[in-house]
């Protein structure tokens, strides 16, 4: 094995890799952050036992590997009420202002294996507006769909999720929401009623409704500044007047062009409401 990073994978080499797949694949990494593209690239390398060549070969000739590359190379870090504070802070400054509506959408872009969507699901359901609200999950990541859709956890997560819930300031009780089968927990079917789970790429696709909030956290972190400006004018196109955006706590609108749209609701957990001009 090869004692560096640099040694193992060039540049050169990461940006031919990049081209191969958006050509054979139509994925487009090139704006993704290049060092952690690069990290990930070679942990697949290292753990498959492959150069560089044989790397290449495989992901044009195996569409099955493809799948699995995609799988490593996209974040799937999760859980439910991450971040409670941020929660609270959803609670108790956008909720007042969403209950004025008739039909409340949300985007959870992406949402990985569900847990952000349920989350949601379950804070609209406490707070009286399950009924007059539906949440959009989605991803590239056809695998982590696949778990989204079914809403089984290990009930060694429920217990972690159970503690975020707590302190996110809720009053009832996580379990409530879940059937409990033997060593894992099943989301109650009435949560998953106005759910829906599916493929969207945020780097390529187009806008496909209109939303009174978007939640995209700790997804920016994995890209370059030019494409969160992309993202970012997709999700102001996505916005309903005076809609709310959401991002992770080590995220920001960096771009003077969408600070002017964006006004700040609350600066510790990056809650944006969209300027009408």
């Amino acid at each position: 094995m090869m004692s560096t990073e640099q040694e193992v994978l060039s540049a050169q080499q990461l940006d031919e890799l990049i081209d191969l797949i958006k050509k054979f694949h139509g994925f487009d990494f090139s704006c993704y952050s290049k060092a952690s593209l690069k990290r990930r690239v070679i942990r697949i390398m290292q753990n498959k036992k492959q150069t560089f060549y044989d790397l290449k070969h495989t992901l044009v000739n195996n569409q099955h590997f493809f799948q699995e590359f995609l799988d490593e190379i996209t974040v799937n870090v999760t859980e439910m009420f991450r971040d409670p504070s941020f929660y609270k802070a959803i609670n108790n400054q956008v909720i007042p202002y969403l209950s004025t509506y008739q039909h409340i959408k949300i985007w959870s872009a992406g949402c990985s294996s569900g847990e952000e969507v349920y989350s949601l699901a379950i804070l609209m359901n406490e707070t009286g507006l399950s009924k007059k609200s539906f949440i959009y999950g989605t991803d590239i990541n056809t695998e982590m769909l696949k778990e989204a859709r079914k809403g089984i956890y290990s009930l060694k997560k429920i217990k972690s999720y159970a503690e975020n819930y707590q302190y996110s300031g809720l009053k009832g009780s996580l379990t409530d929401h879940f059937t409990i089968m033997y060593d894992a927990a099943t989301v109650h079917s009435e949560l998953k009623h106005n759910t829906l789970f599916s493929v969207h790429n945020l780097v390529s696709d187009a806008i496909f409704n209109e939303f009174q909030l978007i939640s995209c956290r700790n997804v920016f972190i994995y890209f370059e500044s030019e494409l969160q400006e992309k993202i970012l004018e997709l999700f102001y196109n996505s916005l309903a007047p005076l809609g709310f955006l959401c991002m992770g706590s080590k995220e920001t609108i960096r771009s003077d062009k969408f600070k002017k749209k964006f006004k700040v609701i609350n600066s510790k957990e990056n809650i944006y409401q969209k300027i009408v001009s």
